[in-house]
């Protein structure tokens, strides 16, 4: 993928990036004294990521995200308004081309999970510690963001 960029690195520099919103899906565990992160793999690759997705018409940022967890994951929670982090990516697409992207990503703490959801059997689902998700994933901006994520706000749940 880096190779293809090389041979055009207009694309990085042109202000071409394009949104996406991500959800950092987390839950209590060890009765609230720790967390744990949800990550997915993608279903191209089978590599380890977050939730995410791009824009939807109608809806504010955080509420797409929380459509990405809900579809990519049957997970939903607590989801905050505003990003706790921020995260760029190279996206493989389906032609092969490569786009740079932008994430935006929001805390969800999960209260509930559901074994029917859109894309179940599509993808793995894994409840790891934040220090192993961040060595699970390949970005090394969201791997700082699941080492330092502290959840902001009152807990909400008693999953764990």
């Amino acid at each position: 993928m880096l190779r293809q960029l090389a041979a055009v690195p207009a694309k990085l520099f042109s202000g071409a990036f394009r949104q996406q919103y991500g959800a950092l899906c987390f839950r209590y565990c060890n009765a609230g004294s720790k967390i744990e992160i949800l990550v997915i793999t993608s279903r191209e690759r089978a590599r380890w990521v977050v939730p995410k997705g791009w824009p939807m018409k109608g809806k504010k940022p955080f509420e797409a995200a929380a459509i990405e967890a809900w579809e990519e994951a049957g997970v939903r929670g607590a989801v905050k308004r505003k990003p706790v982090g921020r995260y760029t990516y190279l996206k493989e697409l389906d032609d092969g081309d490569v786009a740079p992207c932008i994430v935006d990503l929001f805390q969800i703490e999960v209260t509930k999970i559901e074994n029917d959801f859109k894309e179940q059997g599509q993808r793995i689902l894994q409840w790891v510690s934040p220090d192993e998700a961040a060595r699970r994933v390949r970005e090394v901006e969201l791997k700082s963001l699941l080492v330092e994520f502290r959840p902001r706000g009152q807990r909400k749940s008693g999953l764990g």
